[in-house]
């Protein structure tokens, strides 16, 4: 041992390790990869959830509009003269709400207009006396028991009464 301790070169308190120090280069480098993937995934990941979030956003939780609508309707009185009518008439209405969530609306007037297409005596020789509707209602549609978003619908039907049989007929909303 004391040859070796003599030897040019030979440093018996530091040793020289070539391979050790090369597997502590290849373990950094394996770290660092593994870093580099894991942030690939992450912002993988955030990419699609960017992209269901706004697929969903679009779809799902866009607020449509809720239809308004009258369906039938009735009379209890109906006289009809040479130059008036009266009426009293229940109409059944409806909402049709599309969206993920319910429309709670408040109160609303409808109102009905005669639609004189010349004169009320020719409408009363046809038959036929040719009305029409509108009304505004207002509401607040929820989504998914989160967002409130307010929507209004308008109402704008039309129709005809046929005077001999007391019932509505032609009925278009819009």
């Amino acid at each position: 041992m004391a040859e070796k301790e003599q030897q040019p070169g030979y440093n018996s308190a530091a040793p020289y390790n070539y391979g050790r120090a090369d597997e502590e280069a290849q373990t950094k480098e394996l770290k660092r990869q593994k870093r580099k993937k894991l942030i690939l995934y992450i912002a993988a990941f955030a990419v699609f959830q960017t992209i269901v979030i706004v697929i969903f956003s679009l779809t799902v939780m866009k607020v449509k509009t809720p239809k308004f609508r009258v369906r039938t309707a009735s009379f209890e009185t109906f006289s009809v003269t040479a130059s008036s009518f009266d009426m009293r008439m229940n109409a059944r209405l409806g909402v049709k709400n599309t969206n993920f969530g319910p429309y709670k609306f408040d109160d609303s007037t409808i109102t009905f207009y005669y639609r004189a297409s010349s004169e009320l005596g020719s409408d009363f020789n046809s038959g036929i006396l040719p009305l029409s509707s509108t009304s505004r209602l207002t509401g607040k549609v929820e989504l998914m028991l989160v967002m409130k978003k307010k929507k209004a619908t308008n109402m704008n039907c039309t129709m005809e009464v046929n005077i001999a049989t007391q019932q509505l007929q032609n009925l278009k909303c819009k």
